[in-house]
């Protein structure tokens, strides 16, 4: 394919944003990092996925502190204020994320460039989900 998008095993190398099963937004990636603050600790989590054979594939792992179930693993490093890991986990067809007006947004950061989850799904109602996929091809 022409231009700077690349086809992956029938995905093109953009990530869809949907809630209540409507695109919201397309970014055009092929990676990606989701980042939140812990509910309890108010510690930042950060998590790199990559498109991966049509699937998410979590690459990276990394909190700002640990406590309250958020304990780093063994064989973690702390690097530049942060415990770093790769998890061992099977890529995912989705990620499904439900805002709580208990915890602040999540934030999507791609080719140098953030954006609350808010503004590229829109409101949803509470304990709605959004969900993050790779982009089926046209």
């Amino acid at each position: 394919m022409a231009g700077t998008q690349s086809r992956e095993q029938g995905f093109l190398s953009a990530i869809c944003v949907l809630a209540a099963g409507v695109l919201r937004a397309s970014l055009p990636a092929s990676e990606f990092t989701l980042a939140w603050q812990h509910s309890v600790e108010k510690t930042r989590w950060e998590e790199r996925y990559v498109v991966d054979g049509g699937r998410l594939s979590l690459r990276e792992a990394r909190i700002q502190g640990f406590g309250a179930g958020m304990e780093p693993p063994a064989g973690a490093r702390f690097v530049d204020g942060w415990w770093v890991w790769r998890p061992n986990l099977k890529p995912l067809p989705e990620l499904r994320l439900t805002r709580s007006s208990y915890t602040g947004d999540y934030t999507l950061c791609w080719k140098k460039r953030c954006a609350a989850l808010t503004q590229l799904a829109g409101p949803t109602n509470e304990g709605e989900a959004v969900t993050l996929a790779p982009c089926p091809s046209p």
